[in-house]
């Protein structure tokens, strides 16, 4: 199950969620993935990362963050957007958000 959540509710949502997991797309064509702390400045997610995921989020800016839930029954919280990149600071304008429900035994 999902609820999609407004983006003028998403900093909100995101208090709960310290850290997440930002997504890129290498130059193959694969994912990588990043377990980075974020924070909400003006509606926008904003990480510290490393120069090869800055180097994806500028070829193909459009990126993925994954807030897993606390345990394995929590809803987990995903977070599609556009991200800009200078030096080692990443800023994802959200596009998308939206809670999941984990998919648990016998559902």
């Amino acid at each position: 199950m999902s609820i999609a959540v407004p983006l003028e509710d998403l900093a909100a949502k995101l208090a709960d969620y310290p850290w997440g997991y930002l997504v890129t797309v290498r130059d193959d064509g694969r994912a990588q993935s990043l377990a980075v702390p974020t924070v909400v400045e003006g509606g926008t997610l904003v990480a510290t990362v490393g120069r090869r995921t800055a180097e994806n989020a500028v070829a193909r800016p459009g990126v993925t963050l994954a807030f897993p839930g606390a345990s394995g029954a929590d809803y987990s919280l995903i977070v599609d957007g556009d991200a800009h990149v200078e030096g080692d600071r990443m800023e994802v304008t959200p596009t998308w958000a939206v809670m999941h429900r984990p998919a648990l035994a016998g559902d």
